[in-house]
């Protein structure tokens, strides 16, 4: 377990904050730079998420740190002064209150949109796999019980955030007149919220939908395309589920992409140079012909673009549905 700066009476999130607060002091974190996200911190210094989240909530409400979509946490670009220097005394119970008198994250104003939009951030920031209901209730600055008064569970919080999710995008109030336009302005609409939370891709399948009011606000849009063109309502509900689940299948990729970049500290790019020597193995052996004349031809390696390939695919499904709803 690794030893923090604070005193030996401090709360295990004090130490925390303390030890961090050090590093950027003294100039081991520079501004931008990633702070330990909460499962390093709560491996690192063997406690619980919810003391960890309680610490970068901290950090955060002394303007040290901040929350970036996908990246997670960093250090503030423009930081306070540090009490790194001081003597390293135990802080008064006031300085040790996150919240100010009249503070947002009291809990007399604490909310069930409070609660949706902080677990939302952290999702957005950290992944799915770091919410959890004492997480939220950290975050806010509020007891690690309070939230259950207004959510009965994890699960029912999730689904809350993937509704106020799919909520947030919403297509133009004048439709298109063609069939094909207005499914292409609903899946890049939908494209567009899974963009922005990518963790909503994860969480049902196409077998178990969620049943959510604005998520069913994207799918009416869609059906409404294709109603009226003689199809039966077989057809026209397999093309509506062929065409969410590309959108959909795609977007499942920036979050896995986000959970392999923090799980093995890698980008993209860092972790395919380091299997360069692999590739060029598979390219060697002669057994894939086509794929070494490919992947040969590649000047500067293959870019992997979700957004072109997203593009790519909506007009190939589109192109071979034309003859299937006009026909």
């Amino acid at each position: 377990m690794t030893q923090t700066t604070g005193t030996a009476g401090d709360p295990p999130y004090l130490r925390i904050v303390a030890a961090i607060r050090r590093r950027i002091a003294d100039g081991e974190l520079a501004p931008g730079d990633r702070v330990p996200s909460t499962r390093q911190i709560a491996s690192e210094w063997g406690v619980a998420l919810a003391t960890a989240t309680k610490a970068l909530t901290t950090l955060r409400l002394e303007g040290l740190v901040e929350a970036r979509p996908r990246i997670g946490t960093v250090v503030a670009t423009n930081t306070p002064p540090t009490p790194a220097a001081a003597p390293r005394t135990r802080p008064s119970p006031a300085a040790n209150t996150p919240a100010q008198p009249a503070a947002p994250g009291s809990e007399q104003e604490l909310t069930l949109d409070r609660i949706v939009r902080s677990a939302i951030d952290i999702a957005d920031a950290e992944g799915l796999a770091a919410l959890s209901m004492r997480g939220v209730a950290a975050r806010l600055g509020v007891a690690a019980m309070s939230t259950y008064r207004y959510v009965p569970s994890k699960e029912d919080l999730i689904l809350l955030m993937a509704d106020a999710a799919y909520g947030e995008e919403s297509n133009p109030v004048d439709a298109p007149a063609h069939w094909r336009a207005r499914i292409e302005v609903g899946a890049r609409t939908l494209w567009r919220v899974y963009r922005k939370h990518p963790w909503l891709a994860r969480i049902s399948s196409l077998t178990r939908p969620l049943l959510l009011p604005n998520l069913l606000v994207h799918g009416e849009w869609m059906l409404a395309a294709l109603d009226g063109h003689g199809l039966d309502p077989n057809t026209l509900f397999d093309i509506h589920v062929l065409l969410y689940s590309h959108v959909q299948g795609l977007a499942a990729h920036l979050e896995m992409e986000a959970d392999a970049e923090a799980a093995t500290g890698q980008s993209e790019d860092q972790w395919m140079d380091s299997r360069a020597p692999v590739l060029q193995e598979l390219v060697d052996s002669g057994r894939f012909p086509t794929f070494a004349k490919v992947v040969g031809s590649f000047e500067d390696g293959y870019d992997l673009r979700l957004d072109a390939l997203f593009e790519l695919g909506l007009r190939a499904l589109l192109d071979g549905l034309t003859p299937v709803v006009e026909g």
